[in-house]
């Protein structure tokens, strides 16, 4: 008996030792996916990760593409459809032109779209910004900055997002019948070097300029750095979206006048947490509409204090 034992206890104790991986793959997948890298999506990081912490059952994933191309998201996500996907939420670099992607997603994991939205794909709910209404209140900056009017130039990574569009849609519904003018809108395909080119080529050929508004998280440090290279500091209004630590900065020393922020940790825990109960069965949270927005504000001089020490409590570790 004792020669049959050493074999049969062996046996039993690698069946153990495998099982913990067997047991560690049986964890979900759920996978957040930006649209490029900006503390903005830091602070979303940080909502995932406490979903994370309240979902033991679940794998949590953060990735950010190291180029802002709907290529590189469609690679990612191939990706983690070849590993085993339960769920994803992403901020599509292209909405349009990713739909065959999306909805290849969407046929094998359940689909959410944060930041930016795909209503055209098969999607289960959009996470985020009303951006029209956030875009009426930047042209409320906008117009309180200029209360005389002047042209104003936007700056955008690229109008192929619904974001953009409906951000510019905003401003524009906003500053109707005002002296304000939108001389056009500039993109950047997510340069920063040509995000801040564009902004000195428009301070060259529009000496005239009153105001430039920069609609992506980015956008704004780059007018901010363009603008004090070229001595014109408060004499061009600078209006924002997003809390990037440069238009924070512009903000409190004067140069920016107001910047809209969202709420990004809101796109990536409620992300992660809704993605988990729809996996669960619980379809109840899902509004009529499939739209789950989550509010804007404006942070101008008054309270940009404040709000950097929240930021700073957020951003950390």
């Amino acid at each position: 008996m004792k020669r049959f034992l050493v074999p049969v206890l062996a046996g039993a104790l690698a069946s153990v030792l495998l099982a913990g991986p067997v047991l560690a793959q049986q964890k979900k997948t759920l996978a957040f996916v930006t649209n490029a890298a900006a503390d903005f999506w830091t602070i979303a990081r940080r909502g995932t990760e406490k979903a994370a912490k309240e979902l033991p059952d679940f794998e949590v994933k953060f990735l950010v593409p190291s180029e802002s191309t709907p290529a590189d998201q469609k690679r990612i996500l191939d990706d983690l459809l070849a590993g085993g996907l339960a769920g994803v939420a992403i901020s599509p670099v292209n909405p349009a032109n990713s739909t065959e992607i999306l909805n290849k997603v969407a046929s094998q994991a359940v689909l959410f779209t944060t930041d930016s939205d795909a209503p055209q794909s098969n999607r289960v709910m959009y996470v985020g910004t009303d951006n029209v209404a956030a875009g009426v209140q930047a042209g409320e900056l906008i117009k309180k900055a200029l209360p005389n009017g002047g042209k104003i130039m936007l700056f955008v990574g690229t109008m192929d997002n619904a974001n953009a569009r409906e951000r510019v849609e905003g401003i524009k519904k906003a500053i109707a019948g005002s002296k304000v003018e939108v001389i056009d809108v500039r993109t950047d395909n997510i340069d920063f070097v040509r995000a801040k080119s564009n902004v000195e080529d428009t301070l060259t050929k529009y000496p005239d300029i009153a105001g430039l508004v920069g609609l992506y998280s980015y956008n704004t440090p780059q007018i901010y750095e363009a603008v004090k290279a070229a001595g014109k500091a408060g004499k061009v209004k600078i209006i924002g979206f997003d809390e990037d630590q440069a238009t924070l900065r512009g903000i409190s020393d004067g140069t920016i006048e107001g910047t809209v922020v969202q709420q990004p940790f809101e796109f990536g825990y409620q992300s992660i947490r809704l993605m988990a109960k729809y996996i669960a069965g619980d379809k109840s949270f899902i509004p009529a509409n499939k739209l789950m927005i989550v509010p804007t504000k404006i942070i101008d001089k008054s309270n940009v204090a404040e709000f950097q020490t929240m930021m700073k409590e957020m951003l950390r570790k």
